[in-house]
């Protein structure tokens, strides 16, 4: 196993420059990302595809990402952090440039595939802090990078229909954003340094391909959930594919010495509390939104409920959660330093639930339904600023990229999984005889959220303490655990 660096070492001023272009790289990240579903309708006009069709350009993304992230993040460990983070940039802009020429549908979804990579540099990039800053300057950093993709994202979801307008297609959004994937490359190559010394081991690839082929399955199984329907054999032989592929997985990663994923280390209690709400966050954060999106533009005349939002109204309302959710991941450091990152890990999900329970009571007035939005909203930047500085931090040094990337996944899975739920409970629950949801199922989801984060939040506490160098370097604070113990 590597040795930490010193938590008392006044990292280099290059080092600390360097942490200005990773923050420009997940700026990058989350503006490729935020533009994903906002391009759809192009994406079906270009390409004369069905609206089934088009959404395998999301789909296609997602399952890329989760069988590369796992697999990039455990070779950064290896092979070098820096290394691996040329190669996933070099894949994005492989793959927007293939979209950008892509004759046919199938060569924009091989595009897109590529493009999955894009989900590991926030693993790769806080393996290479960890290994380069102390454990403050390490914990700024991660707070600097998970607000850069917030706000990337942010970005990309506003500026997207503008980019149609401007460029006049959806092919040349993709080469404008190829082109500043081969800047950030460059800047990749020329200015960021290699993290320091590297983790013992051989890749496992065997775990890589259970674990890809069980992910495969399993999110292809969900994301076909709602036209298969729930009690499809199709769907049960899907899930149950997945299982014993899982299981395998497991039993080959619980027998090998250097395994893709340490299982073990994941179920520690210091740990398994935060990759659990890792899931729950992802519910949260990829389902959830849509969900709520989708209540926000219900025509009240149709189904009795929702507020017939046009779309620029719904992204203008949907605005101030997404600020507050950003300014929430820059300030997660600073609030953890203060009262300790298990208290400030338990509040993020009690506003959460909070923030769901809000949804509830204030389905028929728009201010107060924002204001619960926002209140949910805050409580998902501080859990996206936070989990993954406390997987890192109790993580070995060897490991901080793949038990990061790890995380990713779940939190890939959980979105995954809750999307699947929530399309069968709203094409069950619905208005007579009609196809439109009714409001109980929104009532059941929004329900279904508080449990999820009230449970997460109570998983906080049973969190493990910090690592005795991250104690160390909170001011004031003597022993006492971050956690606030």
């Amino acid at each position: 196993m590597t040795t930490a660096p010193d938590a008392g070492a006044a990292p280099s001023t290059r080092v600390r420059a360097v942490v200005g272009v990773l923050v420009a790289f997940e700026l990058f990240s989350g503006f490729v990302q935020g533009t994903d579903a906002p391009l759809l309708p192009a994406v079906k006009d270009e390409w004369g595809v069905s609206a089934a069709g088009a959404q395998w350009f999301i789909t296609v993304h997602l399952l890329a990402a989760a069988v590369s992230v796992p697999v990039l993040g455990r070779l950064g460990d290896l092979c070098g952090h820096r290394r691996l983070l040329r190669i996933g940039l070099g894949c994005v802009t492989a793959g927007t440039l293939l979209v950008f020429l892509a004759p046919t549908y199938t060569v924009a979804l091989v595009g897109r595939a590529l493009m999955g990579a894009i989900g590991s540099l926030l693993a790769l990039e806080i393996g290479l802090v960890r290994g380069r800053l102390d454990a403050s300057g390490a914990r700024r950093a991660i707070g600097l990078l998970v607000a850069a993709l917030t706000l990337g994202s942010l970005l990309g979801h506003a500026l997207s229909g503008a980019l149609l307008g401007i460029f006049g297609g959806v092919r040349v959004v993709f080469a404008a954003l190829a082109a500043l994937g081969l800047v950030c490359t460059a800047l990749a190559w020329w200015c960021v340094p290699e993290s320091g010394p590297r983790g013992a081991g051989r890749m496992d690839w065997a775990g890589a391909v259970l674990l890809g082929l069980a992910l495969v399955v399993l999110l292809g199984a969900m994301s076909r959930a709602d036209a298969w329907g729930a009690a499809s054999p199709r769907l049960a032989g899907a899930l149950l594919l997945a299982a014993v592929l899982g299981w395998a997985w497991l039993r080959v990663q619980l027998a090998r010495p250097d395994a893709l994923v340490d299982v073990r280390a994941m179920a520690r209690r210091a740990l398994a509390p935060h990759y659990a709400a890792g899931f729950v966050l992802g519910a949260v954060l990829l389902a959830g939104q849509s969900v709520a999106v989708m209540f926000l533009a219900a025509e009240p005349a149709e189904g009795g409920y929702g507020f017939g939002l046009a779309v620029w109204q719904i992204g203008l309302w949907s605005l101030i959660p997404s600020v507050l959710g950003l300014v929430a991941s820059a300030l997660a450091p600073a609030i953890g330093a203060r009262i300790g990152y298990r208290r400030m890990l338990v509040s993020a999900f009690a506003l959460m639930a909070i923030g769901h329970a809000g949804l509830i009571l204030a389905h028929a007035d728009l201010a107060l339904f924002v204001v619960a939005y926002s209140v949910a909203g805050f409580g998902i930047g501080l859990s996206q600023g936070g989990l993954p500085t406390v997987i890192a931090e109790g993580s070995a040094h060897d490991r901080t990229a793949s038990a990061t990337a790890a995380f990713s996944t779940l939190k890939t899975l959980g979105g995954g999984m809750a999307g699947a739920g929530a399309s069968v409970i709203l094409g069950a629950l619905v208005v007579g005889v009609s196809d439109t949801p009714s409001l109980t199922a929104y009532l059941t989801l929004w329900g279904l959220g508080v449990a999820a984060c009230t449970v997460a939040a109570a998983l906080q506490t049973r969190g493990g303490r910090e690592t005795p160098a991250a104690v160390a370097d909170r001011p004031g604070r003597g022993t006492k655990s971050a956690s606030g113990k």
